[in-house]
């Protein structure tokens, strides 16, 4: 076998390792969504023949008949491939570097084929056998290859399993005409998904607003509305209640300046129009319910206030730190939402802090840290780490939706405040670890500029309004809710 053979193959292999990461598992978030069940099991069956070809060109001439059943799973590939190009066009929409890169891996196994035909060729010819051969360093660099590929395939094949309980469409429980109706923005996200099929289980009508109209209705099925435009809304329609919880991640990608101007922009001039939405209509929401976050209240520049011993936790009474990109973009989003109040709509600003859930979020990464033992105090670790779980968030919206008398900033944190130490320990005992490392806040701070700040002064908060009003909380305790969380 040429070397020109397994040159293309290893650029086949990063290129699609990087495809799986960056767009199946952080863009697209398959093995979450409902509506990728049937894409996962193409992606199983396809990587569980690339780990096989991996082996075989790394240790094996396949003669004679076996060259046959080489040839066939090559041929499988390809219809696999076609076969998901479909499921993709039909479930999803592609963003432009997935579709390029699927272009340029569609050629390159051109390519592959067109090198590897003549060799299966040479091999059928001889008897059949299956004769071991070593390319030295090539051949382990195939064997690892081989074993990424196939925990892989392996890993999908039990997400798949994981969605099975899943796998039937959402249902009313009410007749449509008779049931309340909830407009839901970043109904596709983490707390959006969970809210949404809460709703649908609750007996409401849902509308939910989505840039990507396929993903959506494959996702939630028949039982919800989805649509790509407020506009397309006539002023006839009927909306009882508005939760908006979309926008970009606040965490992750450096503040730059262009990145501060997507962060607010993604919800202040969705708000706007929404609110917009509202003074058109005939029959105006009795609620919005918008998602903030307890960086409204900022960071105190030294951080000494947020770590002294017995200090007071903040209620929504509170005030904000201008000047403080995070108090900052909290306070444009609540400011746009509070026009509302003058079209005589109730407005509830949730006030939250780190939500943790399976499949997405601040869970997963963290626990699988704390599962390999790598949990880390950031800092001093004494700094406040508001925290909830998220049945409670998913509860919050629906407290806030079905409580007349809620109104104004709600901090949606649980009562049980921590450090981030103390949640830190709290993750690994979940798993019974211990955490050993401790991570400085200089280097962090340098990495992370003021968006690490956030982590490493954190806000004391406190749900006052929430219990006032008579919430009760699901998951009260930090130990309890990782205790839920690792079991699930």
């Amino acid at each position: 076998m040429t070397s020109t053979v397994f040159l293309v193959l290893a650029a086949q292999a990063l290129l699609g390792a990087f495809d799986n990461l960056w767009h199946h598992e952080l863009q697209a978030k398959l093995p979450q969504r409902r509506s990728a069940r049937r894409e996962l099991a193409l992606h199983a069956a396809r990587e569980a023949i690339y780990g096989l070809l991996f082996l075989v060109v790394a240790w094996l001439e396949c003669r004679g008949a076996w060259a046959l059943v080489l040839g066939a799973m090559l041929g499988a590939e390809l219809v696999i491939t076609l076969a998901d190009f479909l499921e993709e066009d039909r479930t999803r929409r592609l963003p432009p570097l997935e579709r390029l890169l699927h272009t340029v891996l569609t050629a390159m196994y051109g390519a592959f084929l067109a090198l590897m035909l003549p060799v299966l060729a040479g091999w059928a010819r001889q008897p059949t056998a299956l004769v071991p051969v070593a390319h030295g360093f090539t051949s382990l660099v195939f064997t690892a290859f081989a074993v990424g590929v196939l925990a892989w395939s392996l890993r999908n094949m039990l997400a798949l399993r994981r969605r099975r309980d899943a796998a039937a469409p959402l249902r009313d429980t009410a007749p449509v005409a008779a049931a309340p109706t909830v407009l839901v923005t970043g109904g596709t996200g983490f707390v959006g998904t969970q809210v949404v099929a809460r709703l649908v289980r609750d007996g409401r009508r849902v509308i939910v607003l989505s840039r990507d109209v396929l993903q959506a209705r494959g996702s939630f099925g028949p039982a919800v509305s989805v649509i790509d435009s407020l506009d397309i809304l006539p002023a006839e329609t009927r909306i009882d209640a508005i939760v908006h919880l979309a926008g970009a991640r606040v965490l992750g990608l450096p503040w730059t300046r262009g990145r501060r101007r997507q962060l607010i922009d993604s919800r202040v001039a969705l708000t706007t129009a929404l609110v917009a939405l509202m003074r058109r209509l005939h029959h105006r929401p009795q609620v919005l319910v918008a998602a903030s976050a307890v960086g409204f209240y900022g960071v105190a520049p030294d951080g000494a206030s947020m770590h002294g011993a017995g200090q007071a936790p903040l209620d929504e009474a509170a005030a904000p730190r201008p000047g403080q990109f995070a108090s900052d973009l909290c306070i444009a989003v609540e400011h746009e939402a509070r026009r509302a109040e003058g079209l005589g709509v109730r407005v509830v600003r949730l006030r939250f802090g780190v939500i943790l859930g399976p499949g997405d979020g601040a869970w997963p990464l963290q626990a699988l840290a704390a599962r390999l033992g790598l949990g880390a105090v950031l800092g001093t670790g004494r700094q406040p780490a508001p925290w909830l779980h998220i049945d409670d968030a998913v509860g919050l919206v629906r407290f806030a939706i079905d409580t007349p008398g809620v109104t104004g900033p709600v901090n949606a944190v649980a009562p049980e405040a921590c450090t981030q130490a103390g949640f830190a320990q709290a993750m690994a005992a979940a798993y019974g670890r211990r955490v050993w490392l401790r991570v400085p806040a200089a280097p962090l701070r340098l990495l992370g500029g003021e968006m690490m700040s956030l982590m490493l002064e954190g806000q004391a908060v406190a749900p006052a309004a929430a219990l006032a009003a008579g919430y009760r909380f699901a998951q009260p305790s930090l130990s309890g809710a990782c205790a839920a969380l690792a079991g699930s």
